[in-house]
């Protein structure tokens, strides 16, 4: 397999500008800004959809698979009109900040419409974490966010799997809308009745009146952080912050204006990711939208898989748990390779660090298929960054590089400990958190930039135009009993590389004790094919005692402790943990990232069974190189 992908040429791509100017000031902070001046951007979010509604109405804008199998379309002139039919109905209800629409259910073409209804006309929305709702055993998230917002109407596609959260959660009062099915026992209005509302009948002088009143501090949505350190906060999200990062994405990647963008996406749209960088993406760009049902877990890769035997995409955005997730298809499968990589002018990943292997064999794969590598890049950023910050728009060998800050937005890296702490000011950043201004207040300096809690370092200190590198998390990092800091971030990423296929994620432990150690969370499916011979129905408990598995990870905790330069890097036992992340505690968001602090804090007894004076029959103990 080798490297030898990277002879190949890669397939041409055009990229903006990619330099910075770099300041030092005497206090020992950087900072770092584009010279290039961030141009015009729109006023409200919902613009450009006119525009292309004119130029080519007859494009399709949004598909979906239907449950028979044939893809629904929607063209722009057909959601450009109902979109205007929707957002009359939803003026006619005196919906506002103080009573937005709320939207429990996901990504499907209703969700879209209504979303830019509401946007349209200056009514906020608020996209929900879909696990709030079917995953939550006591719905107290879903609760404190139906009070915090106290929504003037709430939407799910279908009433009935939702229906014990809607009990839990909203109260009888608010209005609710479905696709399909009501909640058993609850009144409930159908979606096609929306837009068919007599208040819809001429919606043009009171939708074009609200429309344009919108500016750029209009809010147009609030997005929610995931909760894992309390409640999560509700980020206010404005139309001059996503506009102005859409002209951000357009300025580090022009090969966007060549062609309308094609993309197959399955993020959810209550994230950042999902819902503003790639939904405004193909808004802005007149692509075309088709939502991928599937996601990249067992069981759910299968419906991306097939979805990608029909749609060739021309960008491909997923987090580094998806392309690994694709992975064995796109090896096994000929027909799926071309038509992943024919159409294909760039690959992103974001959200996590991607393993280099995956990197390393989806370039082979690019080679073996079209002849040419395809460019790969990621960006930095945050819900509160609208979400993009840092952008690594050019050519790359391997992951890692967040890049530099994008025109329009100024960094600032501010020294803590041994570290570089990143803050960021611009257009494109929150003016804070809904109905909590002390929140707001401690996520801002004294000059006003945002401090998002993360580390960076130069990829070439001697030359900050090479980039910025991921250094973890400021508030991740802790001392040993010695006074040694320990590097949460790079150790993670680190062990998760080592440890590919067979890890999902790992915490890494050992504040105030003489030595790190780590609880590791496997990816059981990759484990359980290390044992053919166990029975079908094996629990997890069962697949992490089978002498392969033991052994797999055994190597891998030897492998990191020989690794180890030092005390902060020496791994020196492991426990491998059956029960999976939770989401009602904070352990894991529903995209799948991991809270150590909240993991750390629910498995206080493991941390303990970790450092006993006697190791128990699950820790795994390092064997010292030659011993």
């Amino acid at each position: 397999m080798g490297a030898s992908y990277r002879n190949a040429p890669v397939r041409p791509v055009r990229f903006g500008p990619a330099d910075t100017v770099l300041e030092r000031r005497a206090d020992g902070a950087l900072i770092l800004r584009s010279p290039h001046a961030l141009g015009p951007y729109e006023r409200a979010l919902t613009a450009p959809l006119a525009r292309w509604a004119a130029q080519r109405g007859d494009q399709v804008y949004l598909a979906e698979r239907t449950p028979a199998g044939p893809w629904r379309t929607v063209t722009y002139a057909q959601a450009h009109a109902q979109v205007l039919r929707l957002a009359a109905a939803l003026l006619a209800r005196g919906l506002s900040a103080a009573r937005p629409l709320v939207i429990l259910s996901g990504n499907d073409i209703e969700h879209a419409l209504l979303a830019l209804a509401a946007m349209h006309v200056g009514i906020p929305f608020a996209p929900i974490s879909v696990p709030y709702s079917l995953v939550s055993k006591d719905f107290d998230k879903l609760r404190y966010i139906v009070d915090l917002l106290q929504p003037g109407l709430v939407f799910a596609a279908d009433g009935v799997p939702f229906a014990r959260a809607i009990a839990a959660a909203v109260p009888p009062s608010t209005e609710l809308l479905v696709t399909r099915a009501a909640p058993p026992g609850r009144a409930a209005t159908r979606f096609s009745d929306l837009a068919a509302d007599p208040a819809a009948a001429a919606p043009d002088a009171a939708v074009a009146r609200a429309h344009a009143a919108i500016t750029g501090a209009t809010i147009a949505k609030f997005l929610f952080t995931s909760g894992s350190t309390g409640m999560p906060k509700a980020v206010i999200n404005t139309h001059g912050m996503m506009c102005a990062n859409q002209r951000m994405i357009a300025a580090v990647l022009p090969f966007l204006e060549d062609e309308p963008p094609v993309l197959l996406d399955w993020p959810p749209w209550n994230h950042t990711f999902g819902g503003n960088h790639d939904f405004n993406m193909v808004l802005f760009n007149g692509g075309t939208l088709y939502i991928d049902e599937g996601k990249p877990l067992p069981g759910q890769i299968e419906a991306t898989v097939a979805n990608l035997k029909d749609v060739s995409p021309t960008f491909y955005l997923n987090v580094p748990k998806g392309y690994e997730a694709l992975l064995p298809y796109l090896e096994r499968d000929a027909a799926l390779r071309e038509n992943f990589f024919r159409n294909l002018r760039l690959m992103l990943y974001a959200g996590a660090g991607l393993s280099q292997h995956v990197w390393d064999e989806l370039q082979r794969l690019a080679v073996a298929t079209v002849g040419e590598r395809i460019a790969m890049v990621t960006s930095l950023g945050s819900t509160e960054t609208a979400p993009a910050a840092l952008f690594a728009n050019w050519h790359l060998d391997r992951p890692g590089n967040v890049g530099l800050p994008m025109p329009g937005v100024t960094l600032k890296l501010v020294p803590a400990g041994d570290k570089l702490e990143m803050r960021v000011r611009g257009p494109s950043i929150t003016p804070g958190y809904w109905k909590h201004d002390e929140l707001t207040r401690a996520a801002f300096d004294d000059e006003g930039f945002y401090c998002m809690g993360d580390a960076l370092r130069f990829a070439d200190p001697d030359d900050p135009g090479r980039g910025l590198l991921f250094d973890g998390r400021v508030a991740e990092d802790f001392k040993l009993a010695t006074g040694t800091w320990v590097s949460v971030g790079p150790l993670r990423q680190l062990i998760i590389g080592l440890g590919a296929p067979y890890v999902q994620d790992v915490v890494i432990a050992g504040h105030d004790r003489d030595d790190v150690a780590m609880l590791v969370f496997p990816a059981l499916d990759a484990c359980r094919a290390l044992c053919p011979d166990l029975p079908a129905g094996a629990d997890a408990a069962g697949v992490l005692e089978a002498a392969p598995v033991r052994a797999v990870f055994q190597q891998l905790l030897d492998r990191v402790f020989a690794a180890g330069t030092g005390s902060a890097s020496r791994v020196v036992r492991a426990i491998v943990m059956a029960e999976p992340p939770s989401l009602d505690i904070g352990e894991a968001t529903d995209k799948g990232s991991i809270n150590q602090r909240a993991v750390l804090k629910a498995r206080a007894a493991l941390v303990e069974e970790l450092y006993a004076e006697i190791p128990g029959a699950r820790t795994l103990v390092a064997r010292r190189p030659g011993a």
